[in-house]
């Protein structure tokens, strides 16, 4: 393989265009990656790729399919809806191309188990763009939650709470899908949930439900327990259809209590706050800096792994894990139940197997 990759891009509008404008043209600054074809269904969009990723315009399709067979790249990034994700990855394995796709990785759990057997029986790489958890403050928080400077982590409160109620607030077909909340709306939070407790989900139970005024067809609020397998407890809010947006999409309100501090993420300020001393000590930390975060940072060691660097944290295989947490807290909220995760995982991934 050379030392500069070559990629198809598909899905140009929507978060494709922050894709186009934010994360891919690093990739050529760095000398690692450029675009050999751009795609999308909707031919409108795509002079945009032309202008932001300087590719021909006999490079732009329409189709995958003849995008991949014309160009024969190394790997493609997905930004399409999740119920497109899988016959995508198909395209990609019949290609033997590599795959850099947006969560969450599919909208069912078998399509899910599905796309993961598939790619590891292919012998590709893929990775899952779960931006958020790896945006500077969550990950500011993070190494301070995994260094032990503030003692031991008991459990975790997180929120994100938006005003969209009205069709069209958030995207179109995420009002016409069942549980949008859930399926579009926590796959981040619960990436985020397992990277500050530093361990996957042991048990999940949920509540969700649709406000009579919203314009949602599915339920998009929800209280949300989880138990992760080190001991950890979460407890998370979610809403879609409330009066005012208190913590929205990378403006997280995250609170870990810890054995010798609170601390308290809320809109980007990460504070440490404590009154077991003869005083109430509260203190600002600074985030951490380092050149690029979240989708741009995650496309720079995908393509590193691909040219022979360690993998990532966010390779398909710890993203099955955040994907069996999201469809297990889906069954939570149909069936009033306990969820196990680990055991939901595995018969999910046995069905794959038997069919």
């Amino acid at each position: 393989m050379s030392t500069q990759l070559r990629y198809v891009h598909i899905g140009v509008g929507g978060y494709g265009q922050h894709w186009c404008t934010e994360v891919l043209p690093r990739l050529r600054t760095q000398g690692l990656a450029v675009p050999v074809a751009a795609v999308d269904i909707n031919p409108d969009v795509l002079p945009c790729a032309a202008s932001q990723l300087g590719i021909s315009d006999g490079h732009l399709f329409r189709q995958a399919r003849e995008a991949i067979e014309h160009t024969r790249p190394h790997f493609i990034t997905l930004v399409v809806p999740p119920a497109a994700h899988e016959a995508m990855v198909e395209l990609a394995i019949e290609y033997g191309c590599h795959i850099l796709a947006e969560a969450p990785l599919a909208d069912t759990m078998p399509a899910c188990c599905r796309i993961y057997r598939k790619v590891a029986r292919a012998d590709l790489k893929m990775a899952v763009t779960t931006s958020h958890r790896f945006d500077q403050d969550k990950q500011t928080l993070q190494r301070l939650l995994r260094s032990g400077q503030f003692g031991p982590l008991d459990y975790l409160v997180g929120r994100n709470t938006l005003a969209c109620r009205r069709r069209g607030q958030w995207g179109q077909f995420r009002y016409d899908i069942p549980d949008p909340l859930l399926i579009e709306g926590t796959v981040h939070p619960f990436d985020i949930m397992r990277a500050l407790a530093g361990a996957n989900a042991r048990k999940v139970r949920c509540q969700t439900w649709n406000p009579p005024w919203s314009e949602f067809t599915g339920d998009c609020q929800a209280h949300i327990a989880v138990e992760m397998e080190n001991g950890v407890r979460v407890l998370y809010e979610g809403a879609k259809a409330n009066a005012a947006q208190l913590n929205g999409w990378g403006q997280d309100y995250w609170r870990a209590e810890c054995r010798d501090a609170t601390l308290v993420l809320d809109r980007r300020q990460l504070t440490s706050l404590s009154d077991l001393g003869d005083s109430h000590c509260e203190s600002a930390i600074p985030l951490d800096e380092q050149p690029a975060w979240s989708n741009a940072w995650l496309a720079e060691l995908f393509c590193r792994w691909l040219l022979g660097g360690d993998p990532p944290p966010n390779t398909v295989d710890d993203h099955i894990h955040c994907a069996a947490l999201l469809f297990a807290a889906v069954e939570a909220a149909r069936k009033g139940a306990v969820v196990d995760v680990p055991a939901f995982l595995a018969r999910y991934l046995r069905q794959v197997d038997n069919a």
